[in-house]
């Protein structure tokens, strides 16, 4: 996977994220607080400028009241060009 694939899935993880947190009426600060993460680190993510990691992804998923397999297909995570469904 190359620098470029990996930047978009990060915007599109962070699009997500904030979406979910808006439907929720919280501020970064509110999310930060439940998901027991920096506030920084919640807009850094947000921006697409972290990886975070998969600990972290399912603490923001339980701080937004929602399964982190949601979360990526729901609100767009998942890359339509990366589906892999014809190689069975």
């Amino acid at each position: 996977m190359g620098d470029k694939s990996q930047s978009d899935v990060k915007q599109r993880f962070g699009k997500a994220i904030r979406r979910r947190r808006r439907e929720l009426d919280l501020s970064q600060e509110e999310l930060a607080e439940r998901a027991e993460l920096h506030r920084t680190y919640v807009s850094d993510i947000e921006r697409g400028d972290r990886n975070p990691s998969l600990e972290n992804i399912e603490k923001l998923a339980k701080a937004l009241t929602i399964k982190v397999s949601d979360l990526f297909v729901r609100y767009g995570v998942e890359d339509a060009s990366n589906d892999q469904a014809d190689l069975g």
